[in-house]
C-alpha cells in the first residue's frame, strides 16, 4: 500500500490499484495505528473491495472523538469521488473500539460492520488495566524488550510466517512510548453508549480468536452480540489476538462464508479474479 505523509495527520493508505466501482472497505488498525499489518489480507480483499487502511501518526495524542471524526472526514472525501457504493467498516483490536465510535456517529453510512477482537474487552482484564497505568515507569530503552515479551500474547506465533513475525515486532517498536501510554489510557477510559449501539441496524460480524491470550475476545464478542441487534459471531478456535496475520486466515473468505458480501463484492467472477 502506498504511504502518504502519515506523520502529519491521519490519512488513508491506498493500494496501488484503485477500484472505485467496488464497495469501499475501510480498515481501522490496532494499537500500532499504522495500517501496515493488513498487508497479508489486502490481496484477498481486493478481489471484491476498494481497500483503505486508516493510518494514525506515531505521535498523535488525540481523543476517540477526534480520531472518529478523522475517519469520517476521510470516508466522505472518498465518497465524493464515487458516492454510489456501499461502505464496509472493519476495526481490529484498538480499531474495533474506534469502529464502534465511528459507527454510532454515522450509523447510516455503513452497509456492514466487522469487529475483530475488539479491545473493548480491555476492562475485562483487571491486571491489564493496572499494568497499563504504570507503563510510564518503564524506561524507554526497555520498550524493545517489552515488545518482544508481548509477542506470544499478541499472536499465535507458530501460525505466523517468520517475515510477518518480524514485521509485527518492527511495527510494535515503531510506536513511541508516549503514544503507547496515550493509547492505553484511551482503552482504559473507553466507553460507548450502549443505547446507540442497540440502534445499529446493519449486519455486524464479530470475529473472535478462540486462543487470544491478550484479551477475552470470545467473551467480549458474546457481550457485544447481546447489545448490537443484527450480529453474527465467528470464533476462530486456534487464532490469537493478531489473527489477521495468521497464514491460514483469509478475511475475504470469512466474509464470504458468512454471507457478509453483497453487490460487486459478491459477484466477482473467477475470470475477474484471475485477470
Amino acid at each position: 500500500m502506498t504511504t502518504p505523509e502519515v506523520e502529519l495527520k491521519p490519512c488513508f493508505l491506498t493500494p496501488k490499484r484503485l477500484q472505485p466501482e467496488y464497495p469501499l472497505f475501510v480498515y481501522l488498525p490496532g494499537m500500532d495505528g499504522t495500517g501496515q499489518l493488513l498487508r497479508s489480507q489486502t490481496a484477498g480483499l481486493e478481489v471484491g473491495f476498494d481497500v483503505r487502511c486508516f493510518a494514525i501518526p506515531r505521535k498523535d495524542l488525540t481523543s476517540w472523538d477526534v480520531l472518529a471524526n478523522s475517519v469520517l472526514d476521510l470516508i466522505h472525501a472518498e465518497l465524493e469521488k464515487s458516492s454510489h457504493r456501499p461502505v464496509y467498516l472493519c476495526g481490529e483490536s484498538f480499531g474495533g473500539c474506534l469502529a464502534m465510535k465511528v459507527a454510532i456517529k454515522a450509523p447510516q453510512l455503513f452497509k456492514r460492520i466487522i469487529l475483530i477482537n475488539p479491545a473493548s474487552a480491555f476492562h475485562l482484564r483487571p491486571f491489564l488495566n493496572w499494568a497499563s497505568q504504570i507503563t510510564y515507569l518503564v524506561p524507554s530503552g526497555l520498550y524493545d524488550v517489552g515488545a518482544l515479551g508481548l509477542l506470544p500474547f499478541l499472536a499465535s506465533l507458530p501460525r505466523i510466517s517468520r517475515s510477518d513475525r518480524h514485521e509485527l515486532l518492527r511495527t510494535m517498536r515503531s510506536v513511541p512510548p508516549e503514544t503507547v501510554h496515550w493509547r492505553l489510557s484511551l482503552l482504559r477510559e473507553f466507553e460507548i453508549d450502549e443505547e446507540k449501539l442497540r440502534q445499529l441496524k446493519q449486519p455486524v460480524l464479530l470475529i473472535a480468536g478462540g486462543s487470544d491470550r491478550l484479551l477475552p475476545s470470545v467473551t467480549e464478542a458474546k457481550r457485544l452480540g447481546n447489545i448490537i441487534p443484527n450480529t453474527e459471531i465467528v470464533v476462530l478456535p486456534e487464532c490469537g489476538h493478531a489473527c489477521l496475520l495468521e497464514q491460514d486466515i483469509n478475511l475475504y473468505e470469512i466474509l464470504k462464508a458468512n454471507d457478509f458480501l453483497e453487490n460487486k463484492a459478491d459477484t466477482v467472477t473467477e475470470q475477474e479474479v484471475r485477470g
